[in-house]
């Protein structure tokens, strides 16, 4: 029955009771006595909350379209309003499924693309820094070499400061080279990525133990790609704005998943607004149908998990 019927019929079965109540044997004097006033004051409010109540559960299943509506996350697939009610009402749920289904999508396609241009930048410019700019520091580096062998004293030590300046830009450059396009995964591997990774991060302040199970099933490029990254950007962030002095990167294979968790003992999230990085990797997650949750820690810092569903993928 359409949702104009429906909440005719229910104020009209309330308009019916008041009918029936004044055509029976209650009657109005004049002037109104206080016994009939209770009356009416008490038939009335009968009325008012047969109405609302009626109405509630008539309206019900839009109220918990709305709340869904208010908080659903395109970047948090899956949750669904149940389609309950009858006839506009299921329909007008069902469509909004369907809608969120759509949207999803067309997300997740678009996410795949720009991801796909990033890395397809991010290569490119990680081959101009090594091979244009890395080249030119290295040309510097043999031409300050041989200037400061001819150089008297005094000039060969300034020359000498400038050779270990130029050789540290040579290394940031080169880091930062590895970063954007990780070779090492193409040529060695997941594990040796995240080995190389690890190291990377390792300082006098932060200390990273890492633990890669030995039987993980064959993954594809683009889900162990997804698993860099999203490693490479929580270590960052654990370095960047934790605080933290020891992570654990564990990556493990389940009965039907394989699941990826940075731990840190740093300040934690503390209802921080969720950055660009973070949104970045949930955005990968979903191009492999992945799902990624951020949580606090046992140490009372940050965990990212990252469960990869591996019961339909080919071993």
């Amino acid at each position: 029955m359409p949702l104009f019927w429906r909440i005719f019929l229910l104020n009209a079965v309330v308009l019916v009771a008041a009918t029936a109540l004044l055509l029976g044997p209650v009657t109005v004097s004049t002037p109104v006595l206080l016994t009939e006033a209770a009356v009416l004051t008490v038939g009335l409010a009968a009325m008012l909350i047969a109405n609302a109540l009626l109405l509630r559960i008539g309206l019900a299943p839009l109220k918990r379209l709305a709340r869904a509506m208010a908080i659903t996350d395109l970047l948090r697939p899956g949750t669904r309003p149940a389609v309950t009610g009858h006839g506009e009402v299921a329909e007008l749920i069902a469509t909004f499924n369907t809608m969120l289904d759509r949207l999803e999508a067309e997300r997740a396609t678009s996410a795949a693309r720009a991801l796909t241009a990033q890395e397809s930048e991010r290569h490119r410019i990680a081959r101009e820094l090594h091979d244009e700019i890395g080249q030119a520091l290295t040309a510097v580096l043999l031409d300050l070499k041989r200037v400061a062998k001819q150089a008297p004293e005094p000039v060969r030590e300034h020359l000498h400061d400038v050779q270990e300046t130029t050789r540290a830009s040579l290394d940031e450059i080169r880091r930062i080279a590895r970063r954007l396009r990780p070779g090492v995964l193409e040529e060695l591997g997941l594990t040796s990525a995240l080995k190389s990774l690890t190291t990377e991060f390792t300082s006098s302040s932060l200390s990273v133990r890492r633990h890669v199970a030995s039987d993980l099933p064959s993954l594809g490029e683009d889900t162990e790609l997804v698993l860099y990254r999203v490693a490479q950007e929580s270590l960052t962030n654990t370095a960047r704005h934790a605080g933290a002095t020891h992570v654990d990167l564990t990556l493990e294979h389940t009965p039907d998943a394989v699941e990826l968790r940075v731990r840190d003992n740093g300040r934690g999230i503390n209802g921080t607004p969720e950055g660009a990085g973070i949104q970045g990797m949930r955005e990968r997650a979903l191009l492999i149908g992945a799902s990624l949750t951020l949580g606090p820690s046992a140490d009372g810092g940050t965990q990212v998990r990252l469960t990869i569903p591996t019961r339909h993928r080919s071993h």
